[in-house]
């Protein structure tokens, strides 16, 4: 699967590039949201936003406003990274030993 980046700007004004881990939509909060892990950064730390697909301006990222809505981004990218992880294994060859 080929990768897909974005490019957030920082309170300084920064441009950093973020490679975009998974995008889903929440029926729940009528709202679409975007993980993603800045690229190259060792840190294993990810981060989400919301986004309006239907605005036109797929480019603005808005806050995540409340501690419901991160728990339900917490807990769509644990079950995504799980399922990855799976497939992952299930691709691995297996190695014959005599």
């Amino acid at each position: 699967m080929e990768k897909e980046y974005l490019l957030v700007t920082d309170e300084d004004g920064n441009e950093i590039e973020c490679e975009i881990i998974m995008t889903f939509t929440s029926e729940e909060y009528s709202k679409s949201y975007v993980v993603y892990q800045i690229k190259d950064d060792e840190s294993g730390e990810y981060y989400a936003a919301s986004y309006n697909p239907d605005d036109g301006d797929e480019g603005k990222l808005l806050e995540v406003e409340s501690d419901e809505e991160w728990d339900l981004i917490e807990e769509v990218l644990e079950s995504f990274l799980e399922e990855n992880e799976e497939e992952e294994a299930e691709e691995e060859p297996v190695s014959k030993t005599e």
